[in-house]
């Protein structure tokens, strides 16, 4: 029933033993000072280095790119170092990862970026959106987010940069690849769509403007570890963090011929996942598949049979499942089986210790 998830699939240079992702999911474990990767992430990472591919959780480029307290980055030599224990963990797994490069924009606030103000497309503040900070003050929680700084075009240059260094660096940090995060309402994505971009330099106004930022980084990432090791994720439909777009097929068809022309490895689409959503229509999904010709991995609420049939029906190549993942460190095999899956506890997600995160057990039958 769900074996169009267990066929092998090429991957850039990579043969992947199937075709469940565990996507990006953010935990908030990493040690402090530092924002440093450790032993519990590469346990935790290595408990589910049976799925075909693991993307990490964001992690970001830069100090100004953090938008969560506790989240990992992948700019200094300590968080470099930290994230060797993690991909030496899953690589003795046999598993396969890349890391997924994140610049939140104005997703964040003063106290998690040293009390700069954060930046974006443009000056917008996120509406009815929260970050988790940390001061150092007072117990750590959710604070609105302020109004962002609108980039200038050396802030525009310098991010490039940063994202260009942050692939070289996941590279010696022993990933497999990277992952450029242009969902889900975070920088990239703050230039994408119509709503959130108001610019009127090179960078904004028609859809061809607001794809430039998209195309310049991918263009640097490609140049830092080659197309075969890029993967981008999107998301079409998503209006999370305040981002929605005016006409989300016409631009996001767009940036699917953006991508197809960089030969990178797959596009990630990161559907909408809460309770009522709506789907995704079929004849986008459809007009995706035109434009981009190599992997594409869908990722949202699905099941075995559900992404079985996305895969047999032509849509996707790779399926991601996350929130099962947190719960089912052996989700390929529960899958494979139809084994029960285990339910995660939602207040141990993100922050604290291997409670929550490293103690799900394996199905015992």
């Amino acid at each position: 029933m769900n074996d169009a998830l267990f066929q092998p699939i090429k991957l850039g240079p990579y043969q992947l033993k199937n075709r469940i992702v565990m996507p990006p999911m953010t935990r908030s474990r990493a040690s402090q000072p530092g924002d440093i990767p450790n032993q519990m992430m590469a346990t935790y990472y290595q408990q589910r280095s049976s799925a075909g591919l693991i993307v990490s959780e964001g992690t970001q480029i830069s100090p100004m790119g953090k938008g969560y307290a506790f989240t990992p980055g992948i700019f200094s030599d300590a968080q470099i170092r930290g994230w060797k224990l993690v991909t030496e963990a899953v690589h003795a797994k046999g598993g396969i990862m890349f890391a997924q490069l994140w610049h939140v924009g104005r997703v964040s606030h003063p106290d998690n970026l040293a009390g700069e103000q954060p930046i974006s497309s443009s000056t917008l503040t996120a509406e009815n959106v929260k970050v988790y900070v940390d001061n150092g003050e007072q117990q750590p929680g959710f604070v609105d987010v302020v109004e962002p700084r609108s980039m200038t075009v050396d802030d525009i240059e310098l991010v490039i940069q940063e994202f260009h260094q942050a692939a070289l660096n996941a590279m010696e940090a022993g990933f497999d690849g990277v992952e450029l995060h242009a969902a889900n309402g975070y920088l990239l994505n703050q230039f994408i769509d119509s709503e959130s971009n108001q610019r009127v330099d090179e960078y904004g106004g028609n859809l061809e403007n607001r794809l430039r930022l998209l195309d310049r980084v991918v263009e640097t990432l490609v140049d830092a570890v080659g197309a075969g090791k890029v993967g981008v994720r999107l998301a079409p439909l998503t209006s999370l963090n305040g981002t929605v777009d005016a006409n989300p097929q016409q631009t996001y068809v767009a940036a699917a011929e953006l991508l197809e022309r960089h030969n990178i490895a797959y596009m990630h689409i990161a559907e909408v996942d809460w309770e009522d959503a709506p789907e995704t229509p079929e004849i986008f999904k459809r007009a995706l598949r035109k434009a981009f010709s190599r992997v594409i991995i869908y990722a949202g609420r699905y099941d075995g049979e559900k992404g079985s049939a996305a895969i047999n029906n032509g849509l996707a190549d790779m399926i991601g499942f996350g929130r099962p993942f947190v719960a089912n460190p052996d989700l390929p095999e529960r899958i494979k089986h139809g084994y029960p899956l285990a339910v995660h506890n939602p207040d141990t997600l993100f922050g604290g210790n291997e409670t929550g995160l490293t103690d799900y057990p394996v199905y015992q039958q």
